[in-house]
């Protein structure tokens, strides 16, 4: 099996995997995937990825969603080889290192993704039942506004997902049903941009071209902020200052300059995150919670 005979026949993949006939090389796949370097038989590789047995899979949902990031014109994405029900493959991109002029590059071509713009509030386009790690994410359609939307279909679900598996005490619990009473006074509404959602720094992926790709995405139409705030999660992106300029420009260049607040809001948007973290991983993002909220306070 070659790249072009894959193409043709993406159905097979599975089959040849199953009698061995493609050699396997273990990847890391983040939390939850088990992913791996497929190498062909014309010295090709790919990049493909499966859930373990009994764990939500949702890969037509996510290959939808890197289309549609794609189709902005701003970051690439990895091409799409198969997708199939239990088996992802995509592109290999040979890894590199971080660099300023890359990290200033991402941050002009993501300006780009997100305003193309999406057609509603959490909306993929064809989808509206989506996942985030292993957890449902409504995606159905919303007009807005931002905040009201933010707090009752990114924050309260996995608030509530948090509560009932014991990773929140009830003062972090207190402290984030505080900012979710608050939503509207912490300002930022903005039209929906085309965001990637799930955009901590281990879902950009340096190649060694000198270009970021977006991996992993839980697409929706979103706030840019959301992304950027990402971003800074978990020890944040390298050269993260050349990121954020070359963003700025750009969305400056292209007439919806970020606005002057969006770094206070930073906390607000990496709730969204930890509240994931703490409704599939527990108590162990407790603290990280509870410091968000009540920076979001103290505002």
């Amino acid at each position: 099996m070659d790249l072009a005979y894959l193409r043709a026949h993406p159905q097979h993949l599975s089959t040849f995997l199953t009698h061995q006939r493609i050699r396997q090389t273990p990847v890391g796949g983040g939390s939850i995937a088990q992913a791996s370097r497929l190498t062909l038989d014309d010295g090709e590789s790919i990049f493909a990825k499966s859930m373990p047995a009994g764990t939500p899979e949702n890969f037509e949902v996510e290959a939808a969603g890197l289309r549609w990031l794609g189709e902005a014109g701003g970051v690439p994405v990895p091409e799409i080889v198969v997708v199939l029900p239990d088996l992802l493959a995509l592109e290999w991109i040979e890894p590199g290192t971080p660099t300023p002029a890359a990290a200033r590059r991402l941050g002009e071509e993501l300006a780009t993704t997100h305003l193309a713009g999406a057609d509603a509030f959490g909306l993929l386009p064809g989808h509206t039942d989506a996942l985030i790690g292993s957890l449902p994410q409504d995606n159905s359609p919303a007009p807005g506004p931002w905040g009201p939307w933010f707090a009752e279909r990114r924050l309260r679900p996995y608030l509530r997902l948090s509560v009932d598996n014991g990773a929140l005490d009830d003062h972090t619990r207190a402290s984030v049903e505080a900012v979710l009473r608050r939503i509207e006074d912490f300002g930022g509404d903005e039209p929906p941009s085309r965001i990637h959602g799930d955009l901590w720094p281990g879902n950009v992926l340096w190649g060694a071209d000198g270009r970021a790709r977006l991996i992993d995405p839980a697409a929706h139409g979103g706030h840019r902020e959301t992304d950027l705030a990402a971003l800074r999660l978990f020890g944040g992106i390298p050269d993260q200052e050349h990121l954020i300029r070359g963003y700025a420009e750009r969305a400056a260049a292209l007439g919806r300059p970020l606005d002057e607040r969006w770094e206070a809001r930073v906390p607000l948007h990496q709730l969204h995150l930890l509240l994931v973290h703490t409704a599939l991983f527990g108590h162990a993002y407790r603290e990280p919670v509870r410091a968000a909220a009540e920076r979001m306070l103290r505002l």
